[in-house]
């Protein structure tokens, strides 16, 4: 079967690693006093609905510290594990993500390099995507993972089986179309079960 997998905070511990750098850039470049503010709405911006930057604080932040923070995230545990397991059962991987075009560097480049280090095999990737039910369709994917809510309700509603990883930009969000994933070996098990209960194979 083809799965469908986002990159950023379902693969990748992103979040975190740019939670950390936010909060250096706050104190020893924008001198700003850490608070924290609009925490229902960081899943929209979250770097700067959190910490209550302007705009342009927000665009200089990512402007310095987006090729650091893509080149040096950290995988989340068992994932390579997981993906391993689900290639060699014969189900094949797309990594689908909005990771965006930089002038600055080349982002398909940096993430090819980031999966080759990390020697995690995969079908197809597809980046600077903002309509991932659309690549989903057309790459006839079977299950589909994100940690952005607005991309999983998209892609459920075209009746693909959807998991939403989880996360602090959605940990209230509840939808009976979308089943919640903790883990990696979580995702195994949940996409294992559904195939025995979908009548297909391990």
């Amino acid at each position: 079967m083809n799965i469908g997998i986002d990159i950023d905070d379902t693969l990748t511990n992103t979040y975190e690693l740019a939670f950390n750098y936010a909060e250096d850039y706050t104190v020893n470049e924008l001198k700003k006093e850490i608070k924290y503010v609009n925490r229902e709405r960081i899943r929209n911006r979250f770097t700067q609905n959190f910490h209550g930057w302007s705009e342009e604080e927000d665009r200089s932040f990512w402007d310095k510290y987006y090729e650091i923070i893509v080149k040096n995230v950290r995988i989340k545990p068992f994932a390579k594990e997981v993906i391993d397991k689900l290639r060699d059962e014969g189900d094949c991987i797309y990594f689908i993500t909005a990771r965006h075009i930089s002038e600055k560097f080349d982002i398909e480049e940096v993430t090819r390099t980031w999966l080759k280090k990390h020697e995690i095999e995969y079908e197809g990737i597809y980046l600077n995507i903002s309509d991932k039910a659309k690549i989903i369709k057309n790459n006839n994917i079977d299950f589909f993972i994100d940690d952005n809510i607005t991309n999983c309700l998209n892609v459920a509603k075209t009746g693909i089986k959807t998991y939403i990883m989880d996360g602090l930009i959605n940990c209230n969000f509840k939808d009976e179309n979308i089943e919640r994933i903790y883990s990696w070996p979580h995702l195994y098990q949940a996409i294992n079960k559904y195939k025995k209960e979908m009548g297909g194979s391990k």
